[in-house]
């Protein structure tokens, strides 16, 4: 049985062979989130309607949506679907093309280093909050965007090294440029 792979090889010549685990892990936690805040949502309607509330179910909906958007966010920063001016880039070259692609990384690296330390900072202040009734500590929902923001910079850093390298510029910004799926 083939291992499915959720990596895309669209600007391939800007990732490292080695983080395509973590990123096929990423995009089946976004899976396994976007299934658990819809499944959760959908159970905590039925026993309202029921007359019989679970009111943990409230909690586990903000957790898998607290996972899912920060994580997404990371993967998709690697995948260059969020948060990058591809559009207008792709028809630049040469040294325009390298200082927009080195300028807007950086604005993402300087977000997701924000991310990172104040995400922590808060997480840390989390540690002695809890959720009422369930007293799960806030961190549990908080951590997941210091972990982002280290996932965003290492992807940057990523981005940045290989397009040094290698050049920003791919195959797929040619017109003739059509994606195998």
């Amino acid at each position: 049985m083939a291992f499915k792979t959720f990596v895309i090889h669209r600007h391939r010549h800007l990732k490292w062979t080695a983080l395509d685990p973590l990123e096929n892990l990423l995009m089946i936690l976004c899976g396994v989130s976007i299934a658990g805040f819809t499944f959760s949502v959908f159970l905590d309607v039925v026993t309202r309607e029921l007359g019989s509330a679970f009111l943990w179910l409230q909690l586990v909906t903000t957790g898998f949506f607290a996972w899912g958007v920060f994580i997404g966010m990371a993967v998709a920063t690697r995948r260059m679907d969020h948060l990058n001016l591809v559009e207008i880039t792709k028809h630049m070259s040469g040294p325009k093309r390298t200082f927009m692609e080195v300028f807007n990384r950086l604005i993402i690296l300087a977000v997701a280093l924000a991310m990172l330390v104040f995400g922590i900072q808060n997480g840390m202040n989390d540690m002695g909050s809890f959720r009422a009734p369930s007293l799960i500590p806030l961190a549990t929902y908080t951590a997941s965007v210091p972990i982002a923001g280290a996932l965003m910079v290492l992807f940057c850093i990523e981005q940045l090294m290989n397009g040094w390298s290698h050049g920003f510029e791919g195959p797929e910004d040619s017109e003739e440029y059509v994606e195998i799926k």
